[in-house]
C-alpha cells in the first residue's frame, strides 16, 4: 500500500460528524496507507455510523478521558485492533456554556475545572495510555485554536487552549528521549459541532473570511487534517513542540 502514511497504525479521536476535523483526518489517513482506529464517547452508534461513511470502515473504541479505567484499558482495547501505535491525534475539546460566549468573569470553578481536564489534560492522558503501543518514530498531534490572544466569546476555553499548546511543549520534552513527538496543528475557524456550541462564533466566522490572505472555506476541513497527516508522517522526523497555523494567513497579519 502507498502513501504518505503507508503501514502507519493511527488512534484517531474526535469523530462525532462527518464535518469534523478528526473525521477528515481519518479519512485521509486511510488513503494515505494507514490503519485507523477511532474513539467515541457518549453516542457511540452515532459514531459507528460515521466510521462506516470512511474508505474502510474503522472499529470504535469507548473512551472517556476523564474515567480513569477507561484509560487504563485503553492499550488493550487498541490491541484488539492493531498490535501497535505510529501516531495518536487528539481532537477532544468541551466547555460547558457558562465558561462560553461572554462568561469569563462568571463561570464557576467547577465548570473551569471540566474545560480544562476534557480539553488541556486529556492531551496528556490521551497520551500517556497510548505510550505502551508507541516506539521512537512515533507522534502525538493535537488541534489548538491560535491561544496567543484573547478571543470575544471564546473565553475559558481559551485558557484551555493555552494550557493545551503548553502541555504539547512539555510532552514534547519529556517524550522526546523515547523518540516521540509532540505538535498542534492552529486550525482557523470551522463549522463544526464545537463550534455551533460557542454564541457568537459568527464573530470569527466574519473576521476570517474577510482578512485571512488566502481567504478561508469555513467548512473545509481538509487543510487541516493534512497539517496532521504531515506531523504523523516521517516526513517531520525532527520537529517536536511545534504549532503549525493553518488558518490562511490569518494569525500573521495586524489586528
Amino acid at each position: 500500500m502507498s502513501g504518505l502514511l503507508a503501514g502507519k497504525r493511527l488512534l484517531v479521536t474526535g469523530v462525532i460528524t462527518d464535518a469534523s476535523i478528526a473525521f477528515s483526518v481519518a479519512k485521509l489517513a486511510q488513503e494515505n496507507g494507514a490503519q485507523v482506529v477511532l474513539t467515541g464517547y457518549g453516542r457511540l452508534s452515532l459514531v459507528e455510523r460515521i466510521a462506516k461513511r470512511l474508505p474502510e470502515p474503522a472499529p470504535v473504541i469507548e473512551l472517556d478521558v476523564t474515567n480513569a479505567e477507561h484509560l487504563a484499558g485503553l492499550a488493550d482495547k487498541v490491541r484488539e485492533h492493531v498490535d501497535g501505535l505510529d501516531g495518536v491525534v487528539h481532537s477532544i475539546g468541551f466547555a460547558p456554556q457558562s465558561c462560553l460566549g461572554g462568561g469569563f468573569l462568571d463561570a464557576p470553578w467547577s465548570d473551569v475545572a471540566t474545560a480544562l481536564q476534557v480539553s488541556t489534560y486529556s492531551y496528556t492522558s490521551l497520551a500517556m495510555a497510548s505510550l505502551p503501543l508507541m516506539s521512537p518514530g512515533g507522534a502525538v498531534v493535537g488541534l489548538t485554536f491560535d491561544a496567543t490572544k484573547a478571543w470575544p466569546v471564546y473565553d475559558w476555553m481559551g485558557v484551555a487552549k493555552a494550557g493545551l499548546e503548553s502541555a504539547s511543549r512539555y510532552l514534547a520534552l519529556h517524550l522526546g528521549k523515547q523518540g516521540i513527538r509532540s505538535n498542534l496543528v492552529a486550525a482557523g475557524p470551522l463549522r463544526t459541532i464545537a463550534a455551533k456550541s460557542i454564541p457568537g462564533f459568527d464573530q470569527f466566522e466574519d473576521a476570517w473570511t474577510q482578512r485571512a490572505p488566502l481567504g478561508w472555506n469555513l467548512t473545509d476541513q481538509e487543510p487541516a487534517a493534512r497539517a496532521c497527516l504531515a506531523l504523523l508522517s516521517d516526513w517531520f522526523p525532527a520537529t517536536t513542540g511545534e504549532i503549525v497555523h493553518v488558518d490562511g494567513g490569518y494569525h500573521a497579519i495586524g489586528a
